[in-house]
């Protein structure tokens, strides 16, 4: 089942002192209700777009199952004003959300979906610092470059996020786009584990600043990298020494910063490096 991704909006611009009348693409963003057993767990607002990943993503990210073969089926079920991705689990990990449901003291909304304390918010994240992926510089720049020209949604609208899954020697194996910067990591997490690759092989690259939300979903995945073109939270910066991933942010051409674990860029690459 496909939706309308984009919609044409009417616009008045001004182009050099010159006021124009014209329209623009723009993307759609619907409300995505996840729910688990006939009972909604989450609803995000969304890019209607890759949401068997969506599912099986924010599945994982946010500790519903532990691996892919835990969800049984995925249905998606469009209605008026939203949409409805019904994920069927097995019985024992079924059994388990119920139970976590009971013990939940109140309602959810958007963000940090499904958590009950401050505790799970800022939750310990995997180890990923065994992990013997190493980048080089050419590394870095290559996947920022290749994350930028594999954003259709993005080159049309300039209005939603990219994610992307490098691997050295490979290339960008997978890249998916949403409006939320979450949405679209949570896309690609699903994207990658059902393409039964393992996240420790190669970086996750993205569009956004790094907050600790994507230090917390990229860690999940097993990635030991983790490269934006914007910059990091403290919070994300702690977050990821904790877990032994490297953070680089800040990658603007040829240049760019890292924030944990150097080690893992070539020595030839950091020489400048005090």
């Amino acid at each position: 089942m496909t939706f309308a991704i984009t919609a044409r909006a009417p616009e008045t611009a001004r182009r050099n002192g010159v006021m124009h009348s014209g329209s623009r693409i723009v993307p759609e963003e619907v409300p995505i209700a996840f729910s688990y057993g006939g009972s909604s767990h989450a609803v995000m607002m969304a890019t209607p777009a890759d949401l068997e990943d969506f599912a099986v993503g924010f599945s994982l990210t946010e500790g519903i199952i532990a691996r892919p073969a835990e969800i049984s089926a995925i249905e998606i079920v469009a209605g008026r004003q939203g949409i409805d991705v019904q994920v069927s689990l097995a019985d024992d990990v079924a059994d388990r959300l119920r139970a976590r449901r009971r013990s939940m003291a109140g309602p959810v909304g958007c963000g940090l979906c499904g958590i009950e304390s401050i505790e799970q918010a800022v939750r310990p994240v995997p180890d990923v610092s065994t992990s013997p992926l190493t980048l080089s510089h050419a590394d870095i720049v290559r996947a920022v470059s290749f994350l930028n020209e594999a954003q259709p949604l993005h080159r049309e609208t300039r209005a939603v996020h990219g994610a992307g899954f490098y691997l050295p020697g490979g290339g960008m194996i997978a890249v998916r786009e949403d409006v939320g910067r979450h949405n679209a990591l949570d896309k690609l997490c699903g994207a990658v584990i059902r393409a039964g690759e393992s996240g420790g092989n190669g970086a996750v690259v993205v569009t956004s600043r790094l907050s600790v939300e994507m230090v917390q979903k990229a860690a999940i995945l097993g990635s030991p990298a983790l490269i934006a073109i914007s910059a990091p939270t403290a919070l994300a910066i702690r977050t990821a020494e904790a877990a032994g991933m490297t953070l680089v942010a800040l990658v603007r051409g040829e240049d760019f910063e890292i924030f944990t674990y150097p080690h893992r860029i070539s020595p030839e690459s950091i020489a400048d490096v005090a």
